[in-house]
């Protein structure tokens, strides 16, 4: 292929174009476990044609490592306002993860230079900081992932470097399955649950996670469920489960949230229509009011109904789904309350939403022979 430094990355990617192109596509999970913990690894994708794919996979996580090269130029290129670096963890503190590692790698590249390291970390330091990460929180590891410096064992080539090396665990199975995540509240067989935004309801047969069977999964868990009488065809990314009986998901007709817009080249007005990544969503939303334009800081309007609003501008709007959609108030349901906009290959502004008009399911709502048996027990 001609690529060696794709080396590494060629095990977690699986599709044969991932592999000849040397990019990573889709999302890939790879798990393994330590004397603690259960860890799922997900590999997502940096390259700016298949940010929706990392959306997806970042929406998942707990943690996110954001990997950044130290090579003359790289760093810059991959840092700038045009790059994919800052993008990504702006992205993953959006989306939730508010615990972050940041991994410096091809030090190899720059003769594994302290000044070179240090001048990365200060800089990745201070766009965290603005982002909203606690710095004194977010360790910093120098690597080569090429060389394998720091990546199983300390690095001879860098004894200036007194940070954490990872431990060395084995790898269990393998394999990219359908998951999802328990966002809020709890998961057991013998649930009935309903899917939206295209409402079907079912009974919960089992679940699994790591391939055992799990009696309960909690928030957090990535899993997989059992369900009997839906075909694959009936569920799509981005559908959300949750108990039938306990405020069941439905779709929104439209909802209100604060946005900030921070990078469009001109003005946004009513009838704006760019792609909203809320969860494992995206779904184009119509901005169909801007109620107010808004001081940052202390939430105050300081223009009622403006006709347009621009970079750096807070506002209320209310925005209208183009095609069904899931989302929450960000007070009741916090992962399906905030969301990233985008258009033109890039995030355009970010938002949390303050409430939700929701679509009462009608005759067409799908309820299965096992969540009627369910229900009855």
């Amino acid at each position: 292929m001609g690529k060696g430094s794709f080396k590494y990355a060629w095990v977690l990617d699986k599709l044969k174009s991932e592999r000849e192109r040397g990019i990573t596509i889709d999302i890939t999970l790879w798990k393994f476990e330590t004397g603690k913990y259960y860890y799922t690894v997900i590999d997502a994708p940096g390259h700016r044609d298949f940010i929706k794919n990392m959306i997806t996979g970042t929406s998942q996580a707990d943690v996110a490592m954001l990997v950044v090269p130290a090579e003359a130029g790289g760093f810059e290129a991959a840092f700038s306002k045009e790059g994919q670096t800052r993008e990504h963890a702006l992205l993953a503190f959006t989306l939730g993860v508010k615990q972050i590692i940041c991994a410096i790698n091809k030090m190899d590249k720059c003769d594994y230079k302290e000044d070179r390291y240090s001048e990365i970390q200060k800089e990745v330091q201070g766009y965290l900081k603005k982002v909203g990460y606690n710095i004194e929180k977010v360790p910093f590891v120098a690597i080569s992932g090429f060389m394998g410096d720091n990546m199983v064992e300390r690095s001879t080539n860098m004894p200036w470097y007194k940070g954490k090396t990872l431990g060395v665990y084995k790898i269990g199975g393998i394999g990219t399955v359908p998951v999802g995540r328990v966002e809020t509240g709890q998961l057991k067989a013998g649930m009935v649950l309903t899917f939206a935004p295209n409402p079907i309801t079912t009974e919960c047969k089992s679940v699994e996670m790591h391939h055992e069977v799990i009696d309960v999964a909690s928030p957090g868990d990535n899993v997989g469920f059992n369900v009997k009488n839906v075909s694959t065809s009936d569920i799509r990314t981005g559908h959300v489960a949750s108990d039938s009986k306990n405020d069941p998901a439905k779709a929104a007709v439209s909802f209100t949230a604060q946005v900030i817009i921070l990078n469009h080249p001109g003005t946004i007005k009513a009838g704006y229509s760019p792609v909203v990544d809320c969860h494992t969503a995206h779904i184009s939303c119509k901005f169909d009011e801007i109620t107010s334009r808004m001081d940052k800081r202390t939430g105050k309007a300081l223009e009622e109904n403006p006709k347009t609003i621009k970079n750096g501008d807070a506002a209320m709007v209310v925005l209208k789904p183009c095609k069904p959609m899931v989302v929450e108030a960000f007070t009741e349901y916090a992962p399906l309350g905030r969301f990233a906009v985008r258009d033109m290959k890039q995030t355009v502004a970010v938002g949390v939403i303050k409430s939700v008009e929701k679509k009462e399911p009608g005759s067409s709502a799908k309820i299965t022979k096992s969540a009627q048996k369910a229900s009855k027990k």
